[in-house]
């Protein structure tokens, strides 16, 4: 990759807060057009593009049509929502001398864009979280310029992706600037440090997006950032689960963590099972049949290679099925240690390990089971795989509630749906912002900030909260909710 330079950089962020400038005038049915352009020249130009992200990331052309599919489905459904205006929050109190605390004056509230975001590319989904990925799809929506900045894992495909998004968002009456992609590791430093940025998005690693939210936090005016760092995301099978249906556990959680080569971020790489269970041996025998398969790139591998290598070292550590040898197209590899270990010392035995491995943690009873939930640090998933009166149930919710953005029972977590109701988040170290979520449309309010108006006249204020209400937004008027 060519950094960009200085120079460059600084031409990118003249033109991205002239940008913001416009778009705040321009209105979320307007904006949305604008997604949708994007959305059809990016399906377009799919012949172009995931022959490219083949090349360069090693993933299955199905896998990657599928996930280009969803890239544009995402910027479709972000269109759809901000062209309804609700998430605009426009809150309009009449002034009211009769107000029980004393007279009230006229207060009119609503989101505005907070203005040029910052956006890191992800190495693994290069399309649905690199460069109109999740991020850049909702500070797009939420009415933010973005600049880019690209992975160096699939940097051709960046540059040409970043082409067509720029085409179609100026040609559908984008203004210029409104996105821009930038290369480099010292260009990204100096971009969250710069004050013309206003919010910055990651999904990487823990090591990298924390040098980034400090960077951001340590500001002489400190800015929002969104980092999604990792997960291990634990799964834990009752005793009642486990003897009615341990075959169809273990097959389950096979084919999620190996899914992809290990490489997402809710892949489970703790499994609890108890002591006396056959669900070790049955998913050790399933991840036997897998291949070995190629990782994203060289880096990643090597990475995987030394943490696994760590693990499986480890003198509370049995390996079940697989190997710790870091050589070649890494296969599934199982591993076993108990819930009194984890209890004894849990950090080295519960950190993220991102590829196709996973430890088996054998628990004795209710509560020892329930003592190492509690153990567990913040996680973007949790799952439980119970059974209808499960009595440990309630108790096993309450802890995996405070410790995970989204809890399953009875499912896997790979595979996190674009919806309303979506969480992909959770508190630190799965993200630097546990109130967020970086899938879903909820995740166009990171990059909104209220604002209230007050005893303004009709004329000077901004268009979604006027009584004449121009762009036709849900409004919430004297309390009451639009119906």
């Amino acid at each position: 990759m060519t950094d960009t330079t200085p120079d460059e950089l600084d031409q990118v962020l003249d033109d991205a807060v002239a940008a913001a400038a416009v778009l705040r005038g321009r209105s979320p049915a307007e904006r949305a057009d604008w997604l949708r352009a994007a959305a059809d020249a990016l399906d377009g130009a799919a012949e172009r593009l995931i022959p490219l992200a083949q090349e360069e990331s090693r993933l299955p052309r199905p896998r990657l049509t599928g996930e280009l599919k969803r890239t544009t489905f995402q910027l479709r459904l972000f269109a759809d929502e901000i062209a309804a205006g609700a998430y605009l929050h426009a809150t309009v109190d009449h002034a009211d001398p009769a107000w029980g605390m004393g007279p009230r004056p006229d207060l009119r509230r609503m989101q505005l864009p907070l203005g040029p975001v910052a956006v890191w590319a992800a190495s693994n989904f290069p399309f649905a979280f690199s460069v109109a990925g999740g991020d850049t799809a909702s500070a797009l929506a939420a009415g933010c310029p973005v600049v880019l900045v690209a992975h160096p894992g699939h940097p051709g495909l960046s540059r040409a992706t970043a082409e067509v998004l720029i085409a179609a968002l100026e040609g559908a009456g984008a203004p210029q600037g409104v996105f821009a992609l930038v290369e480099g590791q010292e260009t990204g430093r100096a971009l969250i440090t710069d004050p013309r940025v206003a919010a910055g998005a990651f999904t990487g690693s823990l090591r990298g997006g924390r040098a980034l939210f400090d960077l951001a936090s340590g500001r002489e005016t400190p800015i929002p950032f969104y980092g999604e760092l990792g997960s291990v995301n634990p799964a834990f099978v009752t005793t009642a689960a486990a003897a009615a249906r341990a075959e169809e556990v273990a097959a389950g959680f096979a084919g999620s963590m190996a899914l992809g080569v290990g490489q997402f971020c809710t892949k489970p790489g703790l499994l609890f099972v108890p002591a006396d269970s056959p669900i070790p041996g049955l998913v050790a025998e399933r991840l036997k049949e897998v291949a070995g398969a190629p990782m994203l790139n060289d880096r990643i591998r090597e990475g995987y290679g030394e943490a696994l290598s760590a693990l499986a070292s480890h003198e509370v550590v049995e390996v079940l099925a697989g190997t710790a040898d870091p050589s070649g197209d890494p296969a599934p590899t199982l591993l076993r240690t108990s819930a009194a270990e984890i209890l004894a010392d849990p950090r080295p035995l519960t950190a993220e390990l991102f590829g196709p491995a996973a430890l088996v943690v054998e628990y004795t009873d209710d509560e020892e089971l329930l003592a190492a939930a509690r153990t567990l640090e913040g996680q973007l998933t949790a799952t439980i795989q119970g059974e209808e009166g499960d009595q440990i149930a309630p108790a096993l919710l309450e802890v995996l509630s405070e410790r995970a953005g989204r809890v399953l029972w009875g499912g896997w977590p790979t595979g996190v749906s674009v919806t309303y109701a979506q969480q992909h988040g959770g508190p630190y170290p799965a993200t630097t912002a546990v109130g967020t979520t970086s899938v879903g449309t909820a995740a166009i309010e990171r990059f909104l900030r209220p604002v209230a108006y007050q005893d303004l006249p009709e004329a000077l204020l901004p268009e979604p909260l006027q009584d004449a209400n121009p762009w036709s937004v849900p409004q919430r008027i004297d309390g009451v909710h639009p119906s």
